[in-house]
């Protein structure tokens, strides 16, 4: 009997080190009741979130509730209580918890309970505001719009007038009234020099010098 109750004792230990050693892969969990599904369904999910790079596992509730008692990690126990599975992962879990609320939608039944993300416990409802926040690549295509918005402005308009001075020859068109404003400008010229006809007159009246009497 007691040789019995040491092997038991022994398979739980073990079971509890291969649970710890699964979550210490990871650095988020998020909770869920998975009563209802088929297989079919779970593979599905899966499928669904392992393009995240998250894993989805039943599991025991008294061997994790352990593990994770060694890890350190408090506040999660009441997640640990009926059908449990846990969706794992370490980065997007905002898009792993998206992927989790999307599929309550295919399968009322399944439900999701709370989460652990980034060192916090977070209950339904903060980890349900979570997975409507934008993703990452989401987030870096919205950054990358708001700085190449000047850029692309820019690059209408000068796009813009290389277009305007290839309809006009390659030369841009002279300001209107420029080529009237020079004329004037030559007339006064000319009329400021003294006529030839004025200068012999002036050369005429002039008093002859007188010659000193003798």
């Amino acid at each position: 009997m007691a040789m019995l109750a040491k092997k038991i004792q022994n398979s739980k230990t073990v079971a509890i080190d291969e649970a710890q050693g699964k979550l210490k892969e990871y650095a988020d969990y998020v909770f869920a009741d998975y009563r209802g599904l088929t297989v079919e369904q779970i593979t599905a999910l899966r499928s669904k979130l392992r393009e995240k790079n998250c894993e989805f596992h039943v599991v025991k509730n008294s061997f994790t509730r352990l593990a994770f008692e060694k890890m350190k990690i408090e506040g999660v126990a009441d997640y640990l209580i009926g059908p449990t599975a846990i969706a794992m992962s370490n980065e997007d879990t905002n898009e792993v918890a998206k992927i989790l609320f999307d599929f309550c939608n295919e399968a009322p039944s399944f439900s999701v309970k709370g989460a652990w993300v980034e060192n916090s416990v977070y209950d339904f409802e903060k980890i349900e505001a979570f997975s409507k926040l934008p993703g990452k690549k989401d987030l870096i295509a919205m950054i990358a719009s708001t700085i190449n918005a000047p850029v692309q402005k820019l690059a209408a308009t000068l796009q813009a007038y290389v277009d305007k001075m290839q309809e006009e020859g390659g030369a841009p068109a002279a300001p209107a009234g420029e080529a009237k404003a020079e004329a004037p400008a030559a007339d006064e010229a000319k009329a400021e020099a003294p006529a030839p006809e004025a200068a012999a007159e002036g050369s005429a009246e002039a008093p002859a010098a007188e010659t000193p009497a003798e």
